[in-house]
This record gives structure tokens, sequence and C-alpha cells, in this order.
């Protein structure tokens, strides 16, 4: 192996063991016991997990090029040229400055996707709303299910990001697909944005599948996922939860990760931007689920964001090549988020007369 990809290897490698670290504190020091989050709680443990997401940007900051073992200037070119802007300039002038510049743009694109990552996660807030309140689970087992919902997210999001990063190399049209594809789902959020959600277990195919395989027991007494009764094992209404939050979580996957993706093509920033937006899921879930329905207007600023994303990925490809400078794009991300909360928080609703 040569020297550059044993550090690019050892690079992820502490990536891992950083979050993996982060996650036994988070979830199994801190929380221990079964307890209701409170308000003030879930907000001090937001601003821990966007502090670390914003000191791993640090990291990135000063030391971005390690990400693929970047030493040279020659390395330098064939990674920004493969994965960010043709023509980077970094055979003109002296490896330490171009390493600068590299890495300087590759943090406007880890916080950036971080951003949308973040911002589309709301939208998934509405729906594991909807999940534990048809299943009916008591607010004090959430953290539970959210915790084991995350794990797999992590695994599901490095197996889409790295497949996807792949195919993007090998076949960089399928750029144009994710943009059509953005376009469809900002369009179809903003159409059925005053729709009712509604949620039935019975037609979700997983738990079909779960309820075929396994004993399915209503009665919830702690916060098991697996019960033995009469001598028979049982699964409980906290497992098909977290099963069907798991399954949400793969369908937001199709529009959150090619939005990262028409930031940045190095499938390592999408996946660090991803995973410690998923990682400050579950505390953003507790701060903001009993207010989420206050932002009216945010569904509406998350629908035109997916539009806005999806019609730059399209005019930065073939044949149009038109790119977007990244600081624009996260001043574009940044402006329709404030707008849409802003506008929640000013405009009055109208009461409806009977």
């Amino acid at each position: 192996m040569h020297n550059s990809q044993t550090i690019q290897v050892l690079f992820f490698i502490g990536f891992l063991v950083l979050i993996c670290g982060l996650l036994v504190l988070d979830l199994g020091v801190f929380e221990k016991k079964d307890k209701v989050v409170s308000m003030k709680r879930a907000l001090c443990t937001t601003l821990v997990w966007i502090g670390l997401a914003l000191g791993f940007g640090l990291v990135i900051y000063f030391f971005g090029n390690q990400i693929h073992g970047i030493e040279d200037s020659q390395a330098l070119a064939e990674v920004s040229a493969k994965y960010h802007e043709k023509g980077f300039n970094s055979t003109d002038i002296p490896f330490e400055q171009a390493a600068h510049q590299y890495n300087k743009r590759l943090t406007l694109e880890y916080i950036t996707g971080y951003l949308i990552e973040y911002s589309l996660s709301i939208d998934n807030i509405f729906v594991m709303i909807l999940i534990f309140s048809t299943f009916a689970i008591p607010p004090q087992y959430y953290k539970r299910v959210l915790m084991w919902g995350i794990l797999g997210a992590v695994v599901m999001r490095f197996i889409f990001i790295f497949a996807a990063g792949a195919l993007i190399a090998k076949y960089e049209w399928i750029l144009l697909v994710f943009g059509l594809f953005l376009m469809y789902s900002g369009t179809k959020m903003f159409i059925e944005r005053n729709k009712k959600e509604e949620m039935n277990p019975e037609k979700n195919p997983l738990i079909k599948f779960c309820s075929k395989r396994w004993n399915v027991t209503n009665t919830i007494d702690d916060h098991s996922f697996f019960k033995k009764i009469n001598g028979a094992r049982y699964i409980t209404p906290l497992f098909l939860c977290m099963i069907t939050i798991e399954f949400t979580d793969v369908l937001f996957a199709v529009d959150s990760i090619p939005a990262v993706f028409s930031v940045t093509k190095d499938p390592y920033i999408v996946f660090f931007s991803n995973i410690f937006a998923i990682m400050g899921l579950r505390s953003l879930f507790f701060l903001i689920s009993g207010m989420v329905q206050k932002f009216r207007f945010l569904k509406i600023g998350l629908a035109f964001l997916l539009f806005v994303i999806g019609v730059k990925m399209i005019i930065e490809s073939e044949p149009i090549n038109f790119e977007i400078p990244i600081v624009a794009s996260l001043l574009i991300i940044i402006g329709i988020l404030a707008v849409s909360i802003l506008a929640s928080m000013l405009i009055p609703e109208k009461k409806e007369k009977n």
C-alpha cells in the first residue's frame, strides 16, 4: 500500500473511531435512564453536536488534504480534477499554498453539505413524530428507538454514499438524473405541503415481513425490543417503530444524498457531513418536535431548496458546465432557510371562519 493510501485509510479509520467514541459517550454514558428529554437538555445537546460538527470542519481546514493522502502538487491536481473543479491551480504555486486553497474549498463544501443535510432532516422529524404517535410509543422510550435508528442510518448512509460516489465517478451523467429527481422532489413537496401525513403500519412491507416472521405483542412496559411471553419470543412495538424509522430514513436519503453531491463529488466529504447531521438528529428531534408545526413555511422553504439544488446540479453538469461558486451556494441555502423561518414567525396564520 502506497504512503498516500495509508494516510487516507488512517484518516478514515480515525473518523470512524471518533464517531464510535462520541456515540458511546452520548448513548452509553450520558443517556442510561429512560426519561423524557427536556427542552433545555435538548438545546444543550443540539449545540454540542453543532459545535462538534464545526470543530471537525476545522480539522478539514488544516488537514483536509490528508483525507486522500495528498502530499505533493501532482496528487493535489489529480484529486481536485476527480472530485472538485477541473483546472484547480496547484502546480504553478508552492504546494503549501495550493493545499491551503484546497483545504479551504473542502471546508466550505463540508459546511454547505452539513447545512443541506441538517436542514432536510427537519422534514424527517415531521414523519418521525407521526411514527411515534402511530405506534403509541411513550415519550420516555423515544431516545432508545432513535439511538438504534441513528446507528442503522450511519451504516446505510455509508453504503449509499460510496456506492453513489463510485457511480458518479464512472458515469457523470448520473448527476443530471439526480438533478431532475431533486427538482421533481421539490415540486412534489411544494404541491403536497398542506397534505395531511398519514401512517399505516399494516401497509409497510418491512412491518408485514416482521409480523409474518415473529410474534408481535402490543404491550409496552419497558424499553425492550424483544420479550419472552409464556416461553415464546415476541417483538414489541418499539422494534416495529425502530424498523419503520430506518425504512423512512432510507427514503429520505434518496433526496438528501444527491443534494449533497450537488456541492461536491467527493464521497468522503458527503459522508462526513451526512454523519454529523445524523448524529445531531436525535437532539434536534427533541428540540423542535414540540414546536415544529409553528414553522408553517419551512416545508415550502425545503421544497424550494430541493428544487434549487436540482437546478444547480443540472447547470453544473455537461453540456452546460456553468459552475456556481461554493460560497454563493452556501449563502443561497442560508437565505432560503432564513426567509422560510422568518416568514413563519412574522406572518400570522389566518384563522378559519366558522
